[in-house]
Parts: structure tokens; C-alpha cells; sequence
């Protein structure tokens, strides 16, 4: 059965209508398990249950061979957890890739000020300059892409070139799992796949300040080359999105 089929089959809207659909149920912990009731040692942080995880992963079932990108840092459980389901795994943790790349952009634009090109200090040239050494993949490389909630932190220049150049990498059918945030986080954290419906999310040094909330219509426009979507509202103040290519 193709991706674009059990789409259809679980009832999900094109998306040029999307909205959220009625919110998620959660446990009374309000969305979250306690990750000591789930692990005895690690790193202090919750569990978080995820339907759009669930659906995502009901969407790759049968597919085979596929190839996953992961945009966030290369957690062990996370290959673990999808190289065990056939699927070759590369992670590209491109919010610390685009710190690193505007450290150097400001050395770079310091020492040349004087003379600098102007088009050369703007975000659209900085998002060029970003994506020529970054994501460097053929295209049609990739069957699922984890993009996290990546798209709030990076400058808005850049997240329309990442959307449309992660649309290319993507094989027609293939399925993206995005989160957005329905306000400006006061947190910053990393996740990580536990199991079929649930999400580790780790607290972290914020690397870049999250840039902006975006709205429905805005998310429509960002992912207008995608057929289908489907979104899941959470209590935390975390929106899951489906994206099929």
C-alpha cells in the first residue's frame, strides 16, 4: 500500500486545508511520563507521548530498505531503533551546524566590513552560502525525514530554503515529522525516539534563540509542495505535523 493511500485510509486532509485536529490525549501528567518510571539511570528528562510518532511510523510499515534523515543530533537509541526496522539512518544535526556556520560568518564579515558586498550580508545569502555546505545529498536520497521542531530556530530566510531543498531530497511519497510550537519556547531540548509512541526529550543549552511562531497558513505556504498532511495538538504547547510528498 503507498504512503499516499494509508493517508487516505486514516482519513488525512490535504494541505491546503490544514488546522489542528482535536488534541491529543495524554496521560494526567499533562503529555508527559516521568522518565524514571521508564529508565532507572541517564540524563534528567520526560517522556513524551506522540502520536504523530505512532502515525509516522504506521506510514514507513512495509516499506522495506528505506533511508531516514534524522536533523538532529545522532542519538544511539535512534539509529538503533530504526536500523533494526531495515531503514539506513543518517543524522545531520543542522541547528549546531548553523551555530557553528554563523560564528564564522561574523568573523568572516568582520574582517571584511569595509569592502564587504552588501548582498553578501544578507539572510538569503547567508541561507545559500549555509546550504551550499550543508544537506548535500542527491536528490530523492531520502524516504523520511525527522525535521524536529528545527524550523522555530532557524532565520526565516533559511527555513524556506530548508523546506524546499528537503522537498527535493525526498522520494515522491516520502514523509516528513515536524513540530512547531504554538509559542515561544522558554526551554530549549533535543529528542530522541524511545519506542513506537514515544519521545525522549532532553533538556539542552538553547544553541540559537527560537526566531518565530508559525501559524497555520505560514506552515501551509512553507510545505505547499506536499500533498497530504496531519496534524496533532498537544497540551505542552507542541504541534506534531505529517508531511507526504
Amino acid at each position: 500500500m503507498s504512503f499516499l493511500n494509508k493517508f487516505r485510509l486514516a482519513g488525512i486532509r490535504d494541505a491546503s486545508a490544514l488546522a489542528p485536529v482535536a488534541p491529543v490525549r495524554y496521560p494526567p501528567t499533562g503529555g508527559y511520563l516521568s522518565v524514571a518510571a521508564h529508565r532507572s539511570s541517564g540524563p534528567k528528562s520526560d517522556l513524551r507521548v506522540s502520536n504523530g510518532l505512532k502515525e509516522f511510523l504506521w506510514l514507513l510499515d512495509g516499506l522495506g530498505h528505506g533511508s531516514l534523515l534524522d536533523l538532529g543530533p545522532a542519538w544511539q537509541t535512534t539509529i538503533s531503533f530504526f536500523v533494526e526496522r531495515g531503514f539506513k539512518v543518517y543524522a545531520e544535526d543542522v541547528l549546531r551546524s548553523w551555530k557553528d556556520f554563523l560564528t564564522v560568518e561574523e568573523e568572516r564579515l568582520r574582517s571584511v566590513a569595509l569592502g564587504a558586498d552588501p548582498t553578501e550580508m544578507t539572510p538569503e545569502s547567508r541561507a545559500e552560502r549555509f546550504l551550499e555546505g550543508n544537506l548535500t545529498y542527491k536528490q530523492g536520497t531520502f524516504d523520511a525525514v525527522l525535521l524536529w521542531d528545527l524550523v522555530d530556530y532557524l532565520e526565516p530566510a533559511l527555513v524556506k530554503r530548508v523546506v524546499a531543498h528537503l522537498t527535493d531530497l525526498l522520494r515522491p511519497g516520502g514523509v516528513v515529522l515536524a513540530m512547531f510550537h504554538s509559542r515561544m519556547p522558554e526551554s530549549f531540548c533535543r529528542y530522541r525516539v524511545v519506542d513506537t509512541t514515544a519521545l525522549q526529550m532532553l533538556p539542552a543549552d538553547m544553541l540559537c534563540p527560537p526566531q518565530r511562531v508559525y501559524q497555520n497558513r505560514e506552515i501551509q505556504l512553507l510545505f505547499q509542495g506536499y500533498r497530504t498532511s496531519k496534524s496533532f495538538v498537544g497540551r505542552d504547547q507542541l504541534r506534531e505535523v505529517l508531511f507526504v510528498k
